[in-house]
């Protein structure tokens, strides 16, 4: 819950953007309070004259912090001493030229919303490291937590995953890594093995059915729904969902950090690691750092000041050696077959580009063949599709601004069947939705269903563009 207290304009944007985040409380003098109606998600306390602090009528809820913009609605002779003795150890961000521990002191010159925001996601970021870590304690010893990546899990679910698990083993619980599919890319094998990741790869419902019922706790990295691109059920509400990915609907979870700021969930982890001022191995370190470099392809794709600030600190501790082995790994034979059928089958329209693949031996070739491509001239989008197991896999790269790639393949094929990022997505399709009938030979179902794929993307990107 954040506290504001003040009666100008600064104060009602402060508490209109609080308000979108968590519960907010707006302290102001009534006659002052620039209000036109009613504050969307805040509630409002406007005063007829100056009150005690301790006179409000404030439920017992510590706030996460109080913003003093302006103290006028309070009677107290000493404000911030007052504020300080009912909530100790609160951080109180203010203009107000007032000195004392645990006060953020923004000179009124420099004042700017911007700078304030800023303040306070880092308030709430240190919060909900508090409150996973709280959750966690309050998890008798020994209890198993199920730690959930996606199908398929990329770097920055690994690199998640693995600080979790350590995490979550440091407090005397019994951690396990979980994922669905495989885990075929090179670089991510090699993270797995250099690493020593302890993750598990589950296959049958009744697998999965057996974990949920001996955790005490489940959590999911990288991503918030369960159902979609992950082994979980649809049905399963997951204790704690950690996520950077945007939001179109409400998370069921007990507690679900799922902050879109963050370009890599590794950025949140880490973030969460800072807060806490929990010791960080080498691996650990080495693990996170790489999740983000992949996921924002080396800070050359959207990625946030949090972003930095996170690996600014891991870097301290990651073993620069070991990082190389993992982005450096030796490419299969295999691999380099998929390219050359890329580039032999590849066709531009506009400036899209597609390469479809008649057999895909390792389907993570995908997102390599898409890197490469990508940087061509005249492109600014590329697609790189092939057959695998009854659906027809994407994988999909763009530097084109006015497209977001996750948005556009979600509203094609819905139900977590395709999504992503904005300028990076990918999907899975199965043959039975681009066929309306499906042959019973194998290799005549996968050429047919790769050339309805080609076909789709074509219209779905000549539209895009028109």
């Amino acid at each position: 819950m954040f506290l504001i207290i003040g009666s100008g304009q600064l104060a009602i944007r402060l508490s209109q953007w609080c308000a979108e985040r968590r519960r907010s409380i707006l302290i102001g003098l009534a006659a002052h309070l620039p209000l036109d109606g009613p504050l969307e998600g805040c509630e409002i306390i406007a005063l007829p004259s100056p009150t005690l602090l301790n006179s409000l009528p404030l439920d017992a809820h510590k706030p996460t912090a109080v913003l003093l913009l302006d103290p006028e609605a309070l009677a107290d002779v000493a404000p911030l001493a007052a504020l300080q003795n009912r909530w100790a150890n609160i951080p109180i961000l203010t203009t107000l030229p007032l000195k004392g521990d645990g006060v953020d002191l923004i000179s009124v010159d420099d004042v700017s919303f911007a700078a304030m925001q800023d303040r306070i996601r880092s308030w709430e970021r240190k919060d909900g490291a508090g409150v996973v870590l709280h959750y966690l304690q309050s998890i008798p010893q020994k209890s198993k937590v199920a730690i959930f990546c996606h199908d398929n899990p990329d770097p920055d679910a690994l690199g998640a995953g693995l600080a979790m698990y350590e995490l979550v083993q440091h407090m005397g619980l019994v951690p396990e890594l979980l994922h669905g599919g495989l885990i075929e890319h090179h670089q991510n094998r090699a993270m797995v093995r250099l690493l020593d990741i302890p993750v598990r790869r589950l296959i049958l419902d009744w697998e999965v059915q057996d974990v949920l019922r001996d955790a005490a706790v489940v959590m999911t990295v990288d991503f918030h729904r369960p159902g979609a691109n992950n082994i979980l059920p649809d049905d399963c509400v997951p204790h704690i969902v950690l996520d950077h990915h945007s939001l179109e609907e409400s998370v069921a979870a007990d507690i679900a950090l799922v902050l879109p700021e963050f370009s890599a969930t590794s950025s949140l982890v880490a973030s969460i690691l800072m807060s806490l001022n929990h010791p960080i191995t080498a691996r650990v370190a080495t693990a996170l750092a790489f999740g983000i470099r992949t996921d924002t392809l080396g800070f050359t794709r959207n990625f946030n000041p949090v972003d930095i600030r996170a690996l600014s600190w891991l870097n301290a501790f990651v073993d620069k050696d070991l990082l190389r082995s993992i982005e450096e790994p030796p490419r299969s034979q295999e691999t380099l077959e998929s390219f050359a059928e890329a580039l032999g089958s590849r066709s531009l329209f506009d400036s899209t580009l597609l390469a479809p693949l008649s057999s895909m031996p390792n389907r993570d070739s995908l997102a390599q063949i898409a890197d490469f491509l990508l940087p061509t001239e005249g492109i600014d989008t590329v697609i790189v599709f092939g057959p695998r197991r009854g659906k027809v896999i994407l994988s999909a790269r763009t530097t084109n601004e006015s497209l977001h790639l996750g948005r556009v393949f979600s509203e094609k094929w819905d139900g977590g069947l395709s999504g992503g990022h904005k300028a990076l997505a990918g999907g899975q399709i199965p043959f039975n939705i681009l066929l309306s009938t499906v042959p019973d030979d194998p290799d005549e179902a996968a050429i047919q269903a790769v050339e309805a794929m080609g076909l789709e993307l074509k219209k779905l990107f000549q539209s895009e563009v028109e």
